[in-house]
C-alpha cells in the first residue's frame, strides 16, 4: 500500500463507465458515471456544468475531481454528461447549445438515467450556467432530494423560478465566492434570503467563481458532502493505493 496526497490529479478508485442517454427531443448526450469499488453509494450527484460556449464541459475541474474522489471518500455517486452541442475528451453529445432553455431535455435525461439504475438519493449538482438550469428545470423531477448551486449568476433563471423552491421540500445549498465574477455575496444572500429563506447560504471567503486552487476545490467538495453525506466528513487529505 501507497499512501498518495490527494491533490488535482490524483484519481481515486471507482467504477467508472462511459454512458449515453437519449433526450425527449431525441439527442443522444454522453457521459460518465462513477461509483463505489465494493459498496454502494449513498446518494448520487447529477452535475450540470459551466457555460458550454465559454469552456464549460462535463470535465470542468470541480465536476471532475468530484468524480475522482467523492466515489472512495464520501460513498457518492457522480454522473457527469455534456449537455447538448458539448464536446469532452469523452465525445460530443448532440443537438446546438439552447441557452439554457432546451437544455431541460437534458436534465429530465440525466434524471431519468439515475432513476433507471436505480441510483440512490439523487442531488443536482450545479456550477455557474449549470445553476441555471438546475434552478429553472430542477422542481419539476420529484426524485431529485435537493440541490447545491456552486458560482450563480442568475443570468437566465428568474426570481420567480427561484422563490418556487420555497416550501418544495427540498434543500438547497448555495455556495457563493468572495471574488466572484457575476453575483458576489453582498449582492447574491439578500436575493436568495428573500426567495427561498430556508436555503444554505454559504459565502466563502477568497473563492472565486472558477473555484482555482486546491484550497477552494476542498471547500467546495467538503461543503458537496456536508449537505449530502455529512457522515463522511472531514475529508482525508490522504488516500492509502
Amino acid at each position: 500500500m501507497t499512501e498518495v496526497e490527494i491533490r488535482a490529479a490524483v484519481e481515486l478508485p471507482a467504477v467508472r463507465e462511459e454512458i449515453e442517454f437519449t433526450t425527449l427531443d431525441r439527442l443522444r448526450l454522453v457521459g460518465e458515471v462513477a461509483t463505489p469499488v465494493d459498496r454502494p453509494p449513498v446518494a448520487t450527484l447529477i452535475t450540470l456544468h459551466p457555460l458550454p460556449t465559454h469552456g464549460g464541459f462535463m470535465d470542468s475541474h470541480i465536476l471532475r475531481k468530484a468524480a475522482a474522489r467523492l466515489p472512495a471518500l464520501a460513498d457518492l455517486a457522480v454522473l457527469r454528461f455534456n449537455t447538448r452541442g458539448t464536446s469532452s475528451p469523452r465525445g460530443t453529445s448532440e443537438g446546438a447549445f439552447g441557452d439554457g432553455v432546451t437544455e431541460r431535455f437534458d436534465l429530465e435525461a440525466a434524471v431519468r438515467f439515475a432513476r433507471d439504475r436505480e441510483l440512490p438519493r439523487p442531488w443536482l449538482v450545479g456550477w455557474s450556467f449549470g445553476t441555471e438550469v438546475a434552478i429553472k428545470y430542477g422542481l419539476a423531477h420529484d426524485d431529485v432530494e435537493g440541490v447545491i448551486l456552486l458560482s450563480p449568476p442568475l443570468h437566465r433563471a428568474t426570481r420567480d423560478e427561484l422563490a418556487a423552491w420555497h416550501g418544495s421540500g427540498k434543500r438547497m445549498v448555495v455556495l457563493v465566492p468572495e471574488l466572484d465574477d457575476f453575483l458576489r455575496p453582498a449582492e447574491a444572500e439578500p436575493i436568495f434570503r428573500a426567495a427561498v429563506p430556508e436555503a444554505e447560504f454559504i459565502a466563502v471567503p477568497g473563492g472565486k467563481h472558477l473555484w482555482v486552487g486546491e484550497g477552494q476545490t476542498r471547500t467546495v467538495l467538503t461543503e458537496i458532502v456536508r449537505a449530502v453525506n455529512p457522515a463522511a466528513l472531514p475529508l482525508p487529505e490522504t488516500y492509502e493505493l
